[in-house]
């Protein structure tokens, strides 16, 4: 085999490693002092404490919610969420271009084909607008990202949806206990992953979830992702009907998880509180507009904070801006290009170009292109966006007012 080259993508508190300054970073995480007491519970039990149904049975509640099928992090609960729905190869499933790999890699197993609506300009979310002119006859649903914790406008989603009969569900993995319009992210659709994996606000190392009212779904899921497809045949076994995956969630994960799930809330209106002050503040900044927050966010559980630079007011790029944000004390500040999917998914470009299945015809029913210039509105914002994923629920105002006046003194030393 020739040996690969490349650097690994690295996840989780690797990627952090190093990022020091004034302002609190991700990592040490925040830890539910019940957290070392559950894991305790696990060992002493011999592996035999029900911790992953304790914890089912609590987020589900807390979520208001009937089913929560947890599962070892949230690309697997996407993934078995595509396996459990009954599409077809060559099926169109519509899905925001602005988001991480772990968002279509089961529809991508599945052989559905992702198609990228772009997003509203100046957003990161996709939007009912940018969503109708995708639709086809082989859209089969509509998978909406919660990017950052803002809550995509789902009424008039919802409202598309139903019109076309298509299956909504959500990306909740960066809007834990946001709210829109009252309701809970990832109670607004069909379904939805959640991702607990430690970078995330709800950090338990790694970890995820599915959560759905329809009792049929669940059952699927528990069957396709639990389960492996099998069921158990009186004096031979385990049949295997259908191609299944081992997408369970530890027992140790779920005593972290349920653990963090203790203290969550308090984290995220500390979260909410802290990204609209600062987000306030940074406006006042000419030049620099804050990713904004629509109204209908009653809760913003913000996972990652951002804003955008004016490129004609400022004789550096965005890039260069970042890189001197890093270096004045702000971990983790940089660009997101790489969240823009349909640039991202070098492999999916290939097998477009190429005709693989399922891009040959049948079963897909026409041609298909992914670059960067298919979603332009998503391609221009990333362009001149920074954003870090380091913003925490440590963030007191202070540390709001100290980034506002770190990333003033590099905007007036950089005005044109």
């Amino acid at each position: 085999m020739t040996p690969i080259m490349n650097v690994r993508a690295t996840y989780g508190a690797a990627t952090y490693k190093g990022d020091e300054g004034e302002i609190p970073s991700a990592f040490p995480r925040i830890m539910a002092p019940s957290c070392l007491q559950y894991v305790q519970e696990v060992i002493e039990s011999g592996l035999t404490a029900d911790m992953v149904g304790r914890f089912e049975r609590a987020f589900a509640q807390e979520l208001g919610v009937k089913h929560c099928i947890a599962t070892p992090g949230c690309t697997p609960a996407l993934a078995v969420l595509a396996r459990a729905f009954p599409f077809e190869p060559g099926d169109e499933i519509i899905v925001s271009p602005v988001t991480d790999y772990g968002t279509i890699q089961g529809l991508c197993s599945e052989n559905y084909i992702p198609v990228f609506a772009d997003t509203e300009p100046g957003t990161v979310n996709l939007s009912a607008r940018t969503i109708e002119p995708c639709i086809t006859d082989r859209t089969r649903a509509i998978l909406v990202v919660h990017m950052t914790g803002i809550i995509c406008d789902m009424d008039p989603i919802l409202e598309l949806a139903e019109q076309h009969g298509l299956i909504l569900y959500e990306d909740a993995c960066q809007a834990v206990f946001g709210q829109y319009k009252g309701q809970l992210a990832g109670t607004l659709s069909l379904a939805a992953g959640f991702s607990f994996d430690g970078e995330k606000t709800m950090g338990a190392d790694v970890g995820g979830c599915v959560v759905t009212d329809n009792d049929e779904l669940a059952e699927r899921i528990r069957y396709l992702g639990q389960s492996r497809g099998a069921v158990q045949i009186p004096g031979f076994g385990r049949e295997h009907r259908d191609l299944g995956y081992a997408y369970r969630m530890s027992q140790c994960t779920a005593a972290i998880c349920l653990g963090q799930l203790e203290i969550i809330r308090e984290g995220v209106a500390q979260r909410d509180r802290m990204v609209r002050l600062l987000s306030s503040t940074l406006a006042d900044i000419p030049g620099i507009t804050p990713l904004p927050i629509p109204d209908y966010l009653d809760v913003y559980s913000c996972w990652m904070v951002g804003f955008s630079i004016d490129q004609e007011a400022f004789r550096c790029s965005a890039a260069e801006f970042a890189a001197q944000m890093v270096e004045a004390g702000i971990p983790g500040a940089g660009q997101g290009k790489y969240y823009l999917m349909p640039a991202a998914c070098t492999f999916l470009r290939r097998k477009a170009e190429n005709k693989t299945y399922p891009y040959s015809m049948p079963p897909a029913s026409r041609e298909y292109a992914y670059s960067g210039d298919t979603c332009p509105n998503a391609q221009a914002f990333l362009e001149h966006f920074i954003r870090w994923s380091s913003f925490s629920a440590k963030y007191r105002p202070e540390h709001c007012e100290r980034v506002a006046d770190i990333v003033r003194g590099i905007a007036d030393r950089n005005r044109v």
